[in-house]
């Protein structure tokens, strides 16, 4: 069962993802309403947050780590289908069930509200509902995006693509500016990598070496990477600076 914890995390003005989670615009005491029904929870890698069609009491978001959205089909297959990073949303207030099934892919912290009294909370706080409405387009667009990945990118560019991801979410949550040298821990082994970008684990094992030997990251061991130039990832994955896809 997931345990409740993070004194650490207990006062919003400290918390990691305040600047772009559903409550980023709330004011003083719309943050000491949400207080009021929020609490945190901790998941460990591999734990199951909920599982698709099952009822969610809670909404939330993700303050640290990584779990993904995957969705089993009749014949017991498994594929994944996205990715949540932190100060991602979880749960769709007004839905009863969840979607898909969300599983922790490293150790995590949630940010979590009772569902009933947040769902009341947003038709009286326009700034929680406006705030949800933009993340919500974002994932549509970002959902969009991971299509043309899929669909049309080369595998060298997919891996570069996955990776400039997280390292633009990095860079985002850490307030650093994409021009400068990027340092974080891929949180998908590349077998999940394989999975998610519909790719061979010899494939995504021989793009990443390569990427490697070219100079576009720095890997130590098979987590830690290091982007010395952001530019010329994108380059690589066929993005643009603001993190659209050149046509």
């Amino acid at each position: 069962m997931p345990q409740a914890i993070a004194a650490d995390l207990q006062d919003c003005g400290d918390c990691p993802i305040r600047h772009r989670a559903v409550c980023a615009r709330c004011e003083t005491d719309e943050l000491e309403r949400l207080d009021q029904i929020k609490y945190y929870r901790s998941y460990e890698a591999g734990q199951t947050i909920v599982w698709s069609g099952e009822p969610m009491d809670f909404v939330g978001s993700l303050v640290r780590g990584i779990a993904t959205l995957s969705q089993t089909m009749e014949d017991g297959r498994t594929q994944m289908v996205g990715l949540l990073l932190p100060s991602d949303f979880v749960g769709r207030p007004g839905r009863r069930g969840a979607a898909y099934d969300v599983v922790a892919t490293t150790d995590l912290v949630m940010c979590c509200f009772r569902k009933v009294p947040f769902e009341e909370m947003m038709a009286r706080t326009p700034h929680i509902a406006q705030r949800l409405l933009e993340m919500t387009l974002d994932e549509l667009d970002a959902a969009r995006e991971w299509m043309l990945v899929l669909g049309r990118k080369t595998a060298r560019e997919k891996i570069a693509s996955l990776l400039s991801i997280i390292a633009r979410r990095d860079a985002t949550l850490n307030l650093r500016a994409q021009d400068a040298k990027i340092v974080f821990d891929l949180p998908l082994t590349r077998e999940a990598m394989a999975d998610y970008l519909g790719l061979t684990l010899e494939t995504v094992s021989r793009q990443i070496s390569a990427l490697k030997r070219d100079g576009v990251i720095v890997l130590e061991g098979k987590r830690h990477v290091t982007i010395p130039d952001f530019e010329r990832l994108l380059d690589e994955a066929g993005d643009d600076s603001d993190g659209g896809f050149l046509s």
